[in-house]
């Protein structure tokens, strides 16, 4: 359930009321605002009946004005929603919450690799009866990048992976032991489990689905930038957020590096071009699109980076990125801030704070008002 928070004192002022008695689940991580409305369009899922289901707050954030169940058949790891200008975009992907496998002393979620996976395309205000839905390879997808309305098409841009990093290697006696061995490559499979585990299959980078809503036709480009990094926690300037984004920004898997809890660390971030290309010797459709690295120091990991528009900016990259980093030789956690458009330079400021922050929080950017 989100929580409130003076912005000016950051202390919990406790449950946001405006959920009181119209919401009573869990809510999305990565609720988002609508384009033009500035409606905060939210999903939530449960391991009962129903298992998800769909609200619209109104942009001065005082009343639900529609709320929808998407009549889902099963229980599916949705962790965040996609919008465009008119619709919003549902992702129902085969990562699911099976609470009798829990009682029967199994995992409470699982992946199945051989379910299927879909991305349905729903009105603001429509109900499931309205959504259109588009099947797709079965995947793993956490975290959108941008969904946009392009001619006939909607445009997906996301994280994908080929199977779920979560709940990871099931059959290990040392779970974190042996989940740590397999992002540090000294295992290839879990040996022994239903699902092989390799950075192959689990690892995500950056996809893209075009969604034809007139021919029902389906167009996928996978890993649109080579094979070079893995990245995860991607983020755009947010005023673009529902219409086309020129760039991306993402965080970039250091492979030799996991956390105590057994997941990646992040070595530094990625700025994707995606008007420009890397190759011109391939075909249209297998072209590679141009990248920027920053990486930091060795040992200095990242974490909840996130974009500032420049006040009085023009182009979309006029902004800063801004994430928390920590070097691990020194025990020093510092706020990086890089300009967007001279990414690949060193920072512009690095505030050194005066307590560590852990891994994993994620980001945003909150402006004071007036």
């Amino acid at each position: 359930m989100p929580q409130e928070i003076d912005i000016h004192s950051l202390q919990t002022k406790g449950n946001w009321n405006i959920l009181s008695g119209s919401w009573n689940r869990p809510f999305t991580s990565h609720p988002k605002k609508a384009p033009g409305t500035g409606e905060l369009v939210i999903i939530g899922i449960d391991g009962k009946k129903p298992y998800m289901e769909l609200g619209v707050i109104s942009a001065d954030g005082k009343k639900m004005v529609h709320k929808a169940d998407l009549m889902f058949d099963r229980c599916t790891v949705c962790h965040e929603i996609g919008v465009t200008q008119r619709y919003n975009v549902i992702m129902n992907f085969p990562l699911i919450v099976d609470i009798s496998q829990l009682v029967l002393g199994g995992q409470l979620m699982k992946f199945e690799k051989d379910g299927y996976a879909r991305i349905g395309i729903m009105p603001r205000y429509g109900d499931a009866n309205s959504i259109k839905w588009f099947e797709v390879n079965p995947c793993s997808v956490f975290h959108i990048i941008n969904c946009f309305e392009l001619n006939d098409e909607v445009v997906v841009r996301a994280c994908e992976a080929r199977q779920s990093v979560i709940p990871g290697p099931s059959s290990s006696i040392n779970h974190f032991d042996k989940f740590s061995k397999w992002l540090k490559r000294e295992t290839s499979s879990t040996n022994g489990d239903s699902h092989e585990f390799t950075k192959e299959s689990t690892f995500s980078r950056v996809c893209e689905w075009r969604l034809n809503m007139k021919t029902g036709q389906v167009k996928e480009k996978k890993n649109i930038f080579g094979d070079e990094f893995v990245m995860e926690f991607p983020f755009i300037n947010e005023n673009i957020s529902g219409f086309r984004n020129k760039f991306a920004y993402l965080q970039v898997v250091e492979s030799t590096e996991v956390s105590g809890s057994g997941f990646s660390k992040f070595g530094g971030l990625i700025k994707v071009h995606y008007e420009e290309k890397k190759t011109f010797n391939m075909d249209e459709e297998d072209e590679l699109i141009k990248a920027e690295y920053h990486m930091f120091p060795k040992n200095t990991f990242c974490s909840g980076a996130s974009f500032v528009p420049k006040l009085g900016g023009i182009d979309e990259d006029d902004g800063w990125i801004i994430t928390f980093t920590h070097n691990e030789n020194e025990n020093i956690s510092q706020v990086c801030i890089i300009d967007a458009k001279k990414f690949t330079e060193e920072p512009v400021a690095i505030i050194t704070l005066s307590s560590r922050v852990p891994y994993g929080f994620h980001g945003a950017f909150m402006p004071l008002t007036s």
